[in-house]
């Protein structure tokens, strides 16, 4: 069962259902690794990376991007694709799905492979822990981005990873989307400094299977953490993507939260919220 701890979230509620100017939060263009890409970055205290779900920043993500901000973090949440702060349509994401599909920077398919562009969120890791100091950063990758955070873990900024529906490669329900060594390398590490690695879905997710996160069990043991909601938690009301492309209860803290007190993806949104902050030792 989901532990609950309920958190002063003081948000203003926007409309979802329009695009998000994300204009409390700051636009800066971050160069890594001779690669730039716009990061949004807003609030204080020790760093927490969000990675947005395919197809973009949407409205939803911003939403998830500010309760961690009110929780007492600095966060960063850099555009990896779509157009920023735009609703989730069906055709617009879809053809944002394909581009990255093909990506260099992605490894959309290949169980055992580690996506390029972790590399520059490792980078990135380590820059925003120089900025914000404590004891480290967290992050949380969902759906196309789900197993970044796991292979953020090389870096050692980051004391807080959290897969939320890790949907890729999409031709091997079990593959865990990094390559042998370094999942090596990560397991060796949690086991060394005692860390934790947060998973969520939805039980009946056809991207995120029950075989992918069984992979990880069976990969990193106890150091996995895995939570299964079931599907009528989901919000039945979502943007055209995710009602038309994706056709299942998939985006636990963001497209299918339920905002009602007591709902099952609220008690995931706050115990992922309760992590961060144990991690990174903000005074709660």
């Amino acid at each position: 069962m989901i532990g609950h701890m309920r958190r002063a979230l003081t948000t203003v509620k926007r409309d979802l259902n329009v695009d998000d100017p994300l204009d409390d939060f700051e636009r800066r263009s971050i160069t890594l690794h001779d690669v730039t890409k716009v990061v949004y970055v807003a609030g204080t205290g020790p760093a927490v990376i969000v990675m947005t779900e395919m197809p973009g920043i949407s409205p939803q993500v911003a939403r998830f991007a500010r309760w961690v901000q009110d929780a007492g973090f600095t966060v960063f949440m850099p555009s990896l694709f779509g157009r920023d702060g735009a609703v989730s349509q069906a055709e617009e994401g879809k053809a944002v799905l394909q581009r990255a599909c093909v990506s260099a920077e992605f490894r959309a398919f290949g169980a055992n492979e580690s996506s390029p562009v972790t590399r520059w969120l490792r980078a990135l890791a380590t820059l925003a822990h120089g900025e914000c100091g404590g004891p480290g950063v967290g992050a949380i990758g969902m759906c196309f981005t789900g197993n970044f955070a796991l292979t953020m873990m090389l870096e050692p900024a980051m004391l807080a990873p959290v897969m939320c529906q890790p949907s890729i490669p999409f031709d091997a329900p079990a593959g865990m989307g990094i390559a042998p060594d370094d999942l090596a390398t990560v397991r060796e590490r949690l086991e060394r400094e005692d860390l934790t690695v947060m998973g969520y879905r939805f039980q009946g997710d056809r991207f995120c299977t029950a075989q992918r996160f069984a992979a990880y069990a069976e990969a990193l043991g106890d150091r996995f953490v895995a939570r299964v909601l079931p599907d009528s938690a989901a919000n039945p009301k979502t943007a055209p993507f995710f009602e038309h492309v994706v056709g299942c209860p998939h985006s636990v803290v963001t497209a299918h939260l339920v905002d009602e007190e007591g709902q099952p993806t609220i008690m995931a949104r706050d115990e992922i919220l309760s992590f961060f902050t144990q991690r990174l030792a903000v005074a709660g």
